[in-house]
């Protein structure tokens, strides 16, 4: 089955090459190390690092509490992080610098796999969320490299997809020797794909260990004084095509009752940040990007975030906020940065990704659900109504996150147990 998957594979390459390029046109730093996406690096080989894959941002900022702690407990080790995106290659070196090794990780091809692999000799592999790649995984059980899959999750599609892979997603997880799942149905979703129950436990979601400290505080505070003069803002973040327009017909009805309300816009993917800015401006809207670097006027509509790295800081200049990817089809993306800066959350009936956080983050008081655009108006506008019982919501937001902490230690705790020599034997 793996040969036929490679196959595959190699018949894409020239339609991944073709993509690679395209999306250079408007990030030209997606042509820049295309060698090390077929495992080619410039790089001195390394051995007996310990390796982290996160595939893009989201994956990377979940990853990096994992780092810090374990870097905390042994600043001996050798730490390899590895992406596929330039986004999160920006935050490894921006979080992480020179604590550690980065390099994209290669396309999954038989050749790319082993070089990568032969380059850097990784003791053990530790795969945030979930990413199944069948050459990689064969290619490090060959290696006696062991892997643990962690802060892991499966979302109804990709069950019902890798089901229907089933010997395929059985032989590559056999190469697993841990699962370190954030919820119970997780775990028996792992475990419904032909995962050893014996390799599955529940540790929780390492995305609720984040904190808005009194230094991001302090920063959220000087960004909204300097920049936004004290008006009232909502943040819509991580956005997509197709909602971005439900957005912009939300604001011009909510600013009909606040005139003054300034909207925080933040696509998911900032390389598209021109794109959502001329749908801004075919509104007659005023517009000032981030990377301008001046305040808003008070003709100023729109502020775009068209960078990286910045958006938990915003969430609290901001009163309220609406989370992207739920008012279409797509699954959602992570609320908890927005309620951990203490603001009510907003997100639509689209959260098959975060299901379980979403409907706990309501029963808790912090979140609201809105069905479609006209919901969403009235959601936005009851917070500017009620800025009392705003406030009260953004409080259970933040408790919520604070009283679900604790999966970094108890996941650092794992990966120091799978580094012991015993644990490979087991394995």
């Amino acid at each position: 089955m793996r040969f036929f998957y490679s196959l595959v594979f190699y018949a894409l390459v020239p339609g991944l090459l073709i993509r690679v390029l395209w999306k250079s046109q408007a990030l030209p730093v997606y042509r820049a190390r295309l060698r090390e996406r077929f495992g080619f690096y410039a790089t001195a080989p390394n051995s007996d690092v310990v390796w982290f894959h996160a595939v893009s941002v989201g994956e990377c900022e979940a990853a990096f509490p994992v780092i810090k702690a374990l870097l905390g407990r042994d600043s001996g080790l050798r730490v390899l992080v590895t992406c596929t995106t330039p986004t999160g290659s920006a935050r490894i070196m921006d979080v992480l610098g020179e604590q550690v090794l980065h390099v994209y990780l290669p396309y999954d091809l038989p050749g790319a796999v082993r070089r990568f692999l032969d380059h850097f000799k990784p003791r053990l592999g530790v795969i945030m969320e979930t990413e199944i790649w069948p050459n990689l995984y064969e290619a490090s059980r060959v290696r006696q490299c062991p892997l643990v899959l962690v802060n892991g999750r499966l979302s109804d599609d990709s069950t019902k997809g890798y089901a229907w892979l089933s010997n395929l997603t059985r032989e590559s997880l056999a190469a697993v020797h841990c699962i370190a799942a954030q919820t119970p149905l997780d775990a028996e979703r792992y475990k419904a794909i032909g995962v050893s129950p014996d390799r599955v436990q529940v540790l929780g979601n390492v995305k609720f260990d984040i904190d808005f400290d009194a230094e991001m505080q302090d920063q959220a505070a000087r960004l909204r004084r300097e920049l936004f003069q004290h008006r009232p803002v909502w943040i819509a973040g991580s956005t997509h095509p197709g909602e971005e327009e439900l957005v912009l017909e939300a604001l011009a009805h909510i600013r009909e009752a606040v005139p003054n309300l300034l909207l925080i816009f933040a696509p998911r993917h900032p390389e598209r940040a021109s794109q959502v800015r001329s749908l801004c401006e075919g509104r007659g809207l005023k517009v000032i990007n981030r990377s301008e670097d001046r305040p808003c006027t008070p003709e100023t509509a729109v502020f775009l975030i068209d960078g990286i790295g910045e958006l938990r800081a915003f969430y609290g200049t901001a009163d309220v906020a609406f989370i992207g990817g739920s008012l279409i089809p797509h699954g959602g993306q992570n609320v908890l940065e927005a309620a951990v800066a203490g603001i009510p959350v907003m997100f639509g009936p689209y959260t098959m990704n975060f299901r379980e956080i979403t409907a706990r983050l309501i029963s808790a008081g912090g979140g609201i659900r809105v069905e479609d655009k006209d919901s969403l108006v009235r959601a936005v506008l009851g917070v500017f109504e009620n800025p009392e019982k705003a406030r009260l919501q953004g409080g259970k937001a933040r408790a919520f996150v604070a009283a679900n902490r604790g999966a970094v230690n108890r996941v650092t705790d794992l990966i120091v147990d799978q580094l012991r020599p015993e644990a490979v034997t087991q394995g």
